[in-house]
C-alpha cells in the first residue's frame, strides 16, 4: 500500500543517518476504502492525491511542535503495509515499526518560496483543528504551495542545500 507519512526536515535528516524513518505514532495517510467512499468521483490518483495532502497538514502539526523548525512540510511516501484506522479520519493508517530505505518511494518538501506561508500556518494550525475560520484561510495559503519531488537518493543533497 502507498502510505504517506507526515515528517519534518530533522526527521529527514535523521531517516539519512539510520537508513530508516519512524512515523511518528506510527501514523500515514493512504487511500483507504473510506477515502474512496467519501468521493463521489475521482481516480485512483487524485484520491491518493488527497492523502498525501493530509499527511502534509499533519506534517504542519509536526512542526508546530518542534523548537527549532525548519518551516517547509515534509510527506514521505513508502509502500509498506498498513493498518487502516476507522476510528480516525477517512485516510489515517498505522503503520508498524520504521520503513526501511528501500520501501521509501519519493520524499516531498516544500520550496524555500512556501517558508513564510509554512511558518505562520504553523502558528494555527491547532486554531484551525476547531474550526476557525481565519485560521483555515491561513493553512490554506501554505497548502496553495505545491511539495516538490524527491527520489530517495537525493535527500542528503536536498538537505545539504537547506
Amino acid at each position: 500500500m502507498r502510505v504517506y507519512l507526515p515528517a519534518t526536515v530533522a526527521l529527514l535528516r535523521d531517516l539519512v543517518d539510520r537508513n530508516e524513518f519512524a512515523p511518528v505514532g506510527g501514523t500515514g495517510f493512504a487511500l483507504t476504502p473510506a477515502l474512496r467512499e467519501s468521493y463521489a468521483t475521482g481516480d485512483t490518483e487524485e484520491l491518493e492525491y488527497s492523502a498525501m495532502l493530509d499527511a502534509a497538514r499533519a506534517s504542519l502539526r509536526l512542526i508546530a511542535a518542534e523548537d527549532k523548525p525548519f518551516y517547509r512540510r515534509v510527506v514521505v511516501s513508502v509502500d509498506v503495509d498498513a493498518t487502516v484506522r476507522p476510528d480516525l479520519d477517512f485516510s489515517v493508517v498505522k503503520v508498524s515499526g520504521p520503513v526501511p530505505l528501500s520501501s521509501i518511494a519519493a520524499v516531498h518538501v516544500d520550496t524555500g518560496e512556501a517558508e513564510d506561508a509554512v511558518r505562520e500556518a504553523a502558528e494555527v494550525i491547532d486554531a484551525a483543528d476547531l474550526g476557525d475560520p481565519d485560521a483555515e484561510f491561513v493553512l490554506g495559503t501554505a497548502e496553495d504551495h505545491e511539495l516538490a519531488w524527491y527520489v530517495p537518493q537525493e535527500i542528503p543533497f536536498l538537505l545539504e542545500l537547506m
